[in-house]
């Protein structure tokens, strides 16, 4: 994913080539009763990214694509009366067979969350659900994931492996060559008082003893040291990962939705976004999303979905914990 290439949203543009080559992904696309969220199925739709089934009110559906002249005729629909039908039918397609991936439209993430997270939607797994940020930023040498930002608020030592262990998986997913995490905290050094500290040290021993797998885990690391290979210099930091993480996972919710919106909105970065963990890969676009980091999220479930779908490990996945 590393490239010199200056022309904007480059990443995203070859990410969504890459996915126009695999089949189309059967997506059941949940409540998309907005112009947004509706123009981005179809549009995606259109690229043969994704096979989308839309779930929502026909009659408003209908509506919503006259008004912005999108062309839903071609598109499956399937008939309910509001937000939270249309999350639990959308979960139930998945559960039937008919979808291999989930697509969030105008509702509220957490009514879409609340019904893929129930056992008896049949789409969890022995993995923690959580979600990655893939972040395109001007003038930075590589795509950045970040997780996570949006569904564990306080994730415990436990939680964290697996969620390590989703981005990993994504980043391969991604045809990454070379995944190195960084595990974040405020430095560099571990320090009892700062519990982030300790954590990064466990899990990077985790990682060594193969309960982590695919990667170079390293940290704790502060953000700087993490992804600047100056600032890793100046510290001194012997390390693969200082310098050149191309994963980083935030010590909470709050601090890793603040590093991801604050890569947008002040570093101008692009931010896909997807939730793993469960049998499909789960789109949570934002109603600030642009087309290009829609279509950006399509692509990113594409690969997972293939990356499902030929059961392909990641590499050392099937290498056991010393004893």
């Amino acid at each position: 994913m590393a490239d010199d290439n200056p022309r904007p949203h480059y990443r995203y543009v070859r990410l969504i080539d890459a996915a126009r080559a695999l089949p189309p992904v059967r997506t059941a696309v949940a409540y998309p009763c907005d112009e947004v969220s509706l123009a981005g199925a179809v549009e995606a739709a259109r690229l043969r990214i994704i096979e989308p089934i839309l779930v929502g009110p026909s009659l408003r559906l209908r509506e919503i694509a006259e008004a912005a002249k999108l062309d839903i005729g071609p598109l499956e629909v399937v008939n309910v009366d509001d937000s939270h039908e249309a999350a639990a039918e959308a979960v139930a397609l998945v559960g039937k067979g008919r979808a291999e991936a989930l697509m969030k439209g105008s509702l509220h993430t957490d009514v879409l969350m609340g019904a893929a997270v129930r056992r008896e939607a049949g789409l969890r797994t022995d993995r923690r659900i959580s979600h990655c940020f893939i972040l395109d930023v001007p003038g930075h040498a590589t795509a950045l994931i970040i997780t996570d930002a949006a569904v564990n608020i306080a994730p415990t030592l436990v939680e964290k492996v697996d969620i390590i262990q989703n981005a990993i998986d994504l980043a391969h997913a991604m045809h990454v060559a070379e995944v190195r995490v960084a595990v974040l905290s405020a430095m560099e050094t571990v320090n009892p008082d700062v519990p982030s500290t300790i954590e990064a040290a466990a899990l990077c021993k985790m990682a060594d003893r193969g309960q982590i797998v695919g990667a170079t885990v390293d940290g704790p690391l502060a953000l700087d040291n993490a992804i600047s290979p100056e600032a890793a210099a100046l510290k001194g930091i012997a390390s693969p990962v200082a310098g050149r993480a191309n994963v980083l996972l935030a010590p909470n919710l709050e601090s890793g939705n603040i590093l991801a919106k604050s890569l947008s909105f002040l570093a101008g970065g692009d931010a896909a976004g997807v939730v793993l963990g469960a049998r499909v890969p789960i789109m949570l676009t934002s109603r600030a999303d642009s087309l290009t980091t829609r279509l950006a999220s399509c692509a990113v479930a594409s690969h997972v979905a293939e990356f499902i779908r030929r059961g392909r490990p990641v590499p050392g996945a099937d290498a056991k914990p010393e004893s």
